[in-house]
């Protein structure tokens, strides 16, 4: 049996498949608008497809017998049991919608987990020109330079990002969160692509990034991102069986105010 990957060579393959699912997003940002499938508050593209199929060749050829989790369809050669494989997580492209109207706020992720634990995780926003990295054992990057969390102790001067959950599959009030936060915060900010927006807390551009129904997929890697950059992360509720979970993401100083201020019961 060959020895276990480190997490070197595993944040190294992260990089080469984010990097592969983002330049092709970039490149063909003339197909934008190939929409597969529509609901009412999101849209699938092709170039969806196509990116994750891109990060998945470029995981398998590397490690074969390793895991996926993925956003879209998982291609039946890619499945594995994950409790005793690494699992790698893909979200192709995460800001879709803002990808599809030509606004640059997206990117790719791309992480991987041993057992409960993420151990690489990159995030690639090309059209930003930021490549966030970060490993169990090393620190946090943005484009190969070390990064931390800001020093905000208060959430009243907070800059706080987050997400909105229409859909009702949570059974949390999306709207009245939001008031809360928007009401005590310094300001409230729905950008539209959650990794992104977790790396800007891990960057100290943010303080604090909440969503009451989050994929693995959107914060897998960019939860890493934070916590090695000296921030905290937070399962406020474990995940249903949409894979969808309540979490917070804070350079650890407005955590607990946050927190509480939310009053989400487990």
């Amino acid at each position: 049996m060959s020895p276990a990957p480190s997490s070197e060579e595993l944040l190294d393959c992260a990089v080469s498949a984010v990097r592969a699912a983002g330049n092709h997003a970039a490149a063909n940002l003339d197909r934008r608008n190939q929409v597969v499938q529509c609901t009412n508050h999101d849209i699938k593209l092709q170039l969806d497809l196509e990116c994750q199929e891109k990060a998945v060749e470029t995981i398998l050829s590397r490690f074969p017998d390793h895991a996926i989790l993925a956003e879209e369809n998982i291609p039946s050669h890619a499945t594995r049991d994950t409790q005793h494989v690494p699992t790698w997580i893909i979200d192709p492209i995460d800001g879709t919608v803002n990808f599809f109207h030509g606004v640059h706020f997206w990117c790719s992720s791309v992480a991987v987990r041993a057992g409960d634990d993420v151990i690489a995780g990159a995030v690639f926003a090309p059209e930003l020109d930021e490549l966030y990295t970060a490993t169990v054992d090393g620190p946090a990057q943005c484009n190969g330079t070390e990064i931390a969390v800001s020093q905000t102790a208060k959430v009243a001067e907070a800059m706080v990002l987050t997400g909105m959950d229409r859909t009702g599959v949570t059974g949390l009030p999306s709207f009245s969160l939001f008031e809360k936060i928007a009401d005590n915060a310094q300001k409230a900010r729905i950008m539209g692509s959650a990794a992104v927006d977790i790396c800007l807390v891990a960057c100290g551009r943010a303080d604090a990034y909440f969503e009451a129904g989050i994929y693995a997929w959107d914060m897998a890697a960019a939860g890493l991102v934070v916590e090695r950059a000296g921030g905290r992360t937070e399962h406020l509720r474990p995940a249903n069986s949409e894979n969808r979970l309540t979490w917070l993401a804070t350079n650890g100083l407005v955590h607990n105010e946050l927190k509480e201020l939310l009053d989400i019961s487990p």
